[in-house]
């Protein structure tokens, strides 16, 4: 049988940092946002579809899709994200799923699905138990300036978009605390796969 997890977190919270000690481990990790970018390239479905409904004019002089210009003209209309959700999400679910259950039929001891928004989309009913990354609000937000070119004004409107990490805790099946050092995190990473019977004891 093999244990699929979902990974979550929040912006900030360190879930990148979690997903590369699973690899290490040497299990198999499904990035939604490897897939998103995936999905999206000329010749794709879900490309040919936003082609379509957006125009040409979102394209780049090599065809591919301008992100910078789409994202302007969705995030300032909700009418238009909904419809660019509606190509993008199905497309990445199906992807996640089929390769999702190429390892299912390999049979591997356990699997990732590293979704950021996978409260928010309700996706848990993809994966048999949740692990989520959390930090304090301070060291996210202190996490979220460091790396982004961000003004904390913006940094603040991002968090709040997404569901409360504290909130997403409550629901998961196990959490991480992130605030500490990268020995800490593994080591907590190590005792819930060693608790699920992924790992053995070292």
């Amino acid at each position: 049988m093999t244990l699929v997890i979902g990974l979550t977190g929040s912006i900030g919270t360190g879930k990148s940092t979690v997903a590369k000690m699973f690899k290490q481990l040497g299990i198999p990790v499904i990035d939604a946002d490897e897939i998103a970018r995936l999905v999206v390239e000329p010749g794709k479905e879900a490309y040919e579809k936003i082609v379509e409904t957006f125009g040409e004019d979102i394209l780049q002089k090599d065809r591919t899709l301008d992100r910078k210009k789409l994202g302007a003209i969705v995030f300032n209309d909700e009418e238009k994200r909904k419809q660019l959700n509606g190509i993008v999400h199905p497309a990445i679910r199906k992807e996640m799923l089929r390769q999702r259950d190429k390892y299912l039929q390999q049979h591997v001891p356990c699997v990732v699905l590293d979704i950021p928004l996978l409260y928010e989309s309700k996706l848990e009913h993809f994966v048999d138990k949740v692990i989520v990354v959390k930090t304090s609000p301070e060291v996210q937000l202190e996490r979220i300036l460091a790396r982004d070119d961000l003004s904390k004004e913006e940094a603040l409107k991002r968090i709040n978009a997404q569901i409360d990490v504290a909130k997403k805790a409550e629901w998961a099946d196990a959490v991480i605390d992130n605030d500490g050092t990268i020995e800490e995190t593994e080591r907590q990473l190590k005792d819930i796969l060693t608790r699920w019977h992924i790992l053995t004891d070292e």
